[in-house]
Order: structure tokens, then C-alpha cells, then sequence
């Protein structure tokens, strides 16, 4: 529960440069380009109702960043898939979201390493 805030919280600024709630953020970064995926997956890896997901999905589909794109094996279902402009947008946005946060550069070689060792721990 801490980490996910500490992780929210280092976020946080790169997602508002990006002008990306945490929610639009953690949608973009479910659906990978080339691999649309259908609304209700969405909505469990974003741990909402599936109502939740239409809102975030026609902002974002009104940046032209995602696009609803029929199932071609049930047109019930609208799969969501990320856009040219969405892909390059979701590079940039995961690659300064993955770089360390500045108070890590206070930390010696030595200290940053055991940190990366505790934290694939607990990830594992």
C-alpha cells in the first residue's frame, strides 16, 4: 500500500505534463500497441466497472491517442486499440515515467543497488 503511494506520487507529475489522470495513465499502459484489447479486460486490469472505462476511453479516443475498433470475432465487443499518435505518446510517456525519481541520485552506488534488489523482491 505505501509503495503504490510512493509510486503514485513519483508519477504524478509526469502524468499531469502528459495532462493524463492516474487512471488515463494506467489505461495506456494496458493496451500495447498492435494489441487491441476488449473494453471489460480493461476494466478488471484497472480494477473498475466496466462504465468507468467508456469515460476514460472518449477522452482519450478525443485526443486520438486510442480508438474502438469492433471484435472481429464478436461485434458485441469493442476492442480498444492504441492509435499511431497513441503509440508515440506512449513511448514517451513510460520512458519518462521510468526514469528515477531525483532524490535517488542521493543515494551512493552501493544504496541504489540494494534498493533495486528489495524492490524485485517484492515485486517477485
Amino acid at each position: 500500500m505505501l509503495l503504490g503511494r510512493i509510486y503514485k506520487a513519483g508519477k504524478a507529475p509526469v502524468w499531469a505534463d502528459f495532462q493524463l489522470s492516474p487512471s488515463q495513465a494506467q489505461l495506456m499502459g494496458l493496451v500495447e500497441p498492435g494489441r487491441p484489447v476488449p473494453m471489460n479486460e480493461l476494466a478488471n486490469g484497472l480494477y473498475c466497472d466496466a462504465s468507468n472505462v467508456t469515460g476514460l476511453v472518449d477522452k482519450l479516443e478525443a485526443r486520438g491517442l486510442i480508438e474502438r475498433q469492433p471484435d472481429p470475432s464478436d461485434r458485441r465487443v469493442k476492442m480498444i486499440a492504441v492509435t499511431p499518435d497513441g503509440a508515440e505518446f506512449r513511448t514517451k510517456v513510460i520512458e519518462r515515467a521510468s526514469e528515477p525519481p531525483p532524490s535517488f541520485s542521493n543515494l551512493t552506488a552501493r544504496e541504489q543497488r540494494l534498493l533495486r534488489d528489495l524492490l524485485r523482491k517484492i515485486a517477485s
